[in-house]
């Protein structure tokens, strides 16, 4: 069934018009109805502005601007335009790049940006900035005669994080946002909330907006994220499923939370955005006792396609399988395929319309319907996927080449070590060697550690350099900030 966002929420807007679709913490609930109606009215606002089919409007917000986020997405792909997410927590360097490289005709923001963001909205190349109220005030009739996107119109262009290099525009239609939607079986039938902290601007939350169109729970989130918090928004709104990312399950871990709150509630925890080193999956099965630990492996780039794995301590490693008609194969960097077994680039292929690079279609990462995750991984005998490495995070060590993965699971099997993460650094002889930063519970010498890791990792994998941190930096899609760490540690 081939949907439009605008189709989806009106549709729903009419069989639940009282039904709660999102909470943020602390604010009233978004109707259905209240949800269409607002929309309609920001895209009448639109209309007013000179909005037509086709134009890119930014959407600039934070996590405590959720519910007028929704209006404004919605409202957005209601007159026909495309949106582009832009979380409020970018630098305004980015901001105006990734504004003017989609060609925005306008932006839709959020009321009291700080001083910075609301100057770098003021890029010459984009017409027009406006709050949502101030949008659904300046018309003042009820429904214009808005153009209906067709599914196959482009609807969202997403900017990926940049961990490996400049953010892309990754630009999706209508068919590929809502597909799987409209079923009469709605996604996560097993809870009447959905508890999530994922920024606006990710893919994860774009999905997470999805599921408040489509999925039968109320998706819940906060303006910002401490495990405190958090856990009590789960305890009290008895929430059912809950997603996160790894950054947020280890910070939940560490702070005790299941020791002073009743998780009970949640059946499926869902981990995104970066791999689930599998001490952390043990430690959340204890926090969690009544939860499905699942680790979900996707990119802004192959969504919706996507592997989910149901922790299982006989596969610690693997991400899992493809599910819901997509694929996953391993094969060389020119798309040929290797054996089971076979480590080489991992590549999916989305059951849906897939996405491209906006303004790149021509991109290598696309390719005959088959996206180029940048990953390195393997297939077992059953089709299990397994990663070993992001391919520009491999560290060739002399002969060698060393998996970062396989070296941050062996350092978070110390109880000492809250979050860790591998990377290279030069060496004049060996071109690179491994360096671990580490965020722990307790002094660890490097030495003690080393130590530890003596009989898990081959010689070569051992770490030569170890720095223990506060925190270790990450970026808005809650994974490790790689780059940082290289440019802090680069003359080790």
């Amino acid at each position: 069934m081939n949907l439009t966002v605008p189709q989806l929420l009106g549709d729903r807007a009419l069989a639940d018009p009282d039904g709660i679709a999102l909470i943020v913490h602390g604010s009233a609930p978004l109707t259905y109805h209240r949800w269409y109606e607002r929309s309609l009215a920001l895209a009448n606002g639109l209309l007013a502005r000179g909005v037509t089919p086709g134009d890119r409007v930014g959407l600039v917000f934070g996590a405590a601007d959720w519910t007028d986020y929704a209006v404004a997405f919605c409202g957005v792909l209601a007159a026909g335009a495309v949106a582009v997410p832009l979380s409020d927590r970018l630098a305004p360097d980015d901001l105006r790049l990734m504004l003017v490289n989609c060609r925005a005709t306008g932006i839709v923001h959020a009321a009291g940006l700080t001083a910075d963001l609301t100057a770098a909205l003021a890029v010459p190349e984009v017409g027009w900035s406006a709050t949502v109220d101030r949008l659904s005030a300046e018309t003042s009739y009820e429904k214009a005669d808005l153009a209906a996107p067709e599914p196959g119109d482009l609807a969202q262009i997403l900017y990926t994080s940049g961990t490996t290099g400049r953010p892309k525009g990754v630009s999706a239609t209508h068919a590929n946002l809502t597909y799987g939607c409209g079923s009469r079986r709605r996604p996560f039938a097993h809870s009447r909330h959905l508890v999530h902290a994922f920024p606006i601007g990710t893919n994860a939350g774009q999905t997470m907006l999805i599921n408040a169109l489509d999925a039968r729970p109320a998706v819940v989130t906060l303006p910002r994220f401490t495990p405190g918090r958090f856990a009590s928004l789960i305890e009290s709104y008895r929430a059912g499923t809950v997603f996160l990312v790894p950054a947020m399950a280890i910070e939940l871990i560490n702070a005790g939370v299941a020791e002073r709150h009743d998780l009970s509630s949640v059946l499926l925890l869902g981990s995104a955005a970066a791999p689930l080193p599998s001490a952390v999956a043990q430690a959340l099965t204890r926090a969690f006792p009544s939860a499905t630990i699942a680790n979900y492996y996707t990119s802004t780039e192959a969504a919706p396609a996507q592997t989910i794995m149901m922790f299982d301590p006989e596969r610690p490693g693997s991400v899992g399988r493809a599910i819901a008609g997509g694929r996953v194969r391993i094969a060389t960097a020119t798309g040929e395929p290797l054996a089971r077994g076979e480590t080489g680039e991992v590549w999916m292929r989305s059951p849906a319309v897939p996405r491209a690079y906006y303004g790149d279609p021509g991109s290598e990462t696309f390719r005959d319907g088959w996206v180029r995750m940048g990953d390195l991984g393997y297939l077992d005998a059953d089709g299990y996927l397994y990663l070993v490495d992001r391919e520009g995070d491999v560290v060739k060590s002399g002969a060698f080449k060393v998996s970062t993965i396989h070296v941050e699971e062996a350092v978070h099997r110390h109880p000492a070590v809250i979050e860790a993460a591998a990377f290279g650094v030069p060496h004049p002889v060996l071109g690179t060697v491994v360096a671990v930063a580490l965020a722990t519970s307790e002094p660890l010498a490097p030495e003690e550690l080393r130590i530890f890791l003596k009989d898990r990792l081959a010689p070569h994998e051992l770490p030569a350099h170890i720095v223990t941190v506060g925190a270790l930096p990450h970026n808005a899609g809650g994974k490790v900030d790689k780059k940082a760490l290289r440019r802090t540690m680069g003359g080790v």
